[in-house]
């Protein structure tokens, strides 16, 4: 395993999440209640008055930096996931149930409350109203580049699409980190989605868009066609992020900067599939590859998610893994 590579990975990762529209919605959450209050007001507002500037976050009397451009959910449950790596995964989880102030995903959330109740893995993923979701795969960034297998810990909140969207960018993660081109670190990730599935479907469709276009920006138009239905708000489905982050990836020809840019194109999948094709392409690239304007502002956590992470420097806990 490179480390420049398993840095790439994580940087690239939080490069997509800051990269991503809803970070600067996440991180509002360090501010106070009624910041948040207002932008729904201004943006109920706008809808009654036909007014088309859209609100955004907003630093009203507030401190300005927890709206600067940075990391935000995506790198925090990364780096959460590293943190607890080689601890039973049901185990590691239960210490966050009951607690007010961890934000995540549906799956989680409920996959939190599940066990509370006592209710264990897989029931705990699989018994969860967003088990389809890609919760998993972004914490499976950490378990590609350690070289393990994601799937004890994706199925204490996931189950099916949300279980295989993980095993798949841990397959690419792996074959990243240890030496493989961006098209090889995609056809490890389709090898473990089978074509019977929704994720393994989309995945080939999202592919095979990428390639016929030629390059990540002008793969858009037809991902968009192809995988978002834009019928109801499954923005962090595994079916749709995890094929999109691989169609990009491969059609970047493992670039950063073309794949992020990309994918933050895709509204409706912007709040992870930028940061999966960053950590995809980071992989490939490594650290080194990285826009060194972007290297620093990604680097250390907010704690919009996971308070006691506010402060930690992402790149610091790449050092275990290596």
């Amino acid at each position: 395993m490179s480390g420049d590579r398993i840095r790439g990975a994580f940087i690239g990762l939080a490069v997509g999440d800051a990269a991503g529209w809803p970070a600067a919605r996440h991180r509002s959450a360090l501010h106070a209640p009624w910041s948040r209050r207002l932008h729904r007001e201004l943006d109920l507002f706008a809808e009654e008055h036909r007014i088309t500037t859209l609100p955004v976050p907003f630093a009203l009397n507030q401190p300005t930096a927890p709206l600067a451009l940075g990391p935000s959910d995506d790198a925090e449950w990364l780096a959460w996931t590293v943190l607890t790596l080689r601890r039973p995964r049901a185990e590691a989880f239960r210490e966050l149930a009951g607690r007010d102030d961890v934000r995540a995903r549906i799956s989680v959330a409920s996959a939190l409350d599940n066990l509370a109740k006592g209710v264990e893995p897989p029931a705990s993923g699989h018994d969860n109203p967003h088990f389809f979701d890609d919760a998993a795969a972004i914490r499976a960034v950490a378990f590609g580049a350690a070289g393990l297998d994601p799937a004890e810990d994706a199925r204490v909140t996931n189950a099916g699409d949300g279980v295989l969207g993980a095993q798949a960018v841990a397959a690419a993660i792996e074959a990243a980190v240890g030496g493989a081109p961006v098209a090889e670190a995609v056809e490890a990730a389709l090898a473990v989605l089978p074509e019977d599935t929704a994720i393994g479907y989309n995945a080939r469709l999202a592919v095979q868009a990428g390639r016929k276009a030629g390059e990540a920006f002008g793969a858009v138009p037809a991902l968009d066609a192809a995988l978002l239905d834009h019928v109801y708000s499954y923005a962090v489905g595994a079916a749709q992020t995890v094929p999109i982050a691989l169609a990009l990836a491969e059609a970047s020809g493992g670039a950063v900067g073309p794949a992020v840019s990309a994918a933050a194109c895709l509204a409706a999948t912007a709040d992870s599939a930028p940061a999966l094709a960053g950590a995809i392409t980071g992989a490939c690239g490594g650290y080194g590859a990285i826009p060194e304007g972007w290297t620093a502002p990604v680097r250390t956590l907010a704690g919009c998610c996971l308070p006691e992470l506010a402060g930690r420097d992402l790149l610091e806990l790449t050092e275990g893994l290596t």
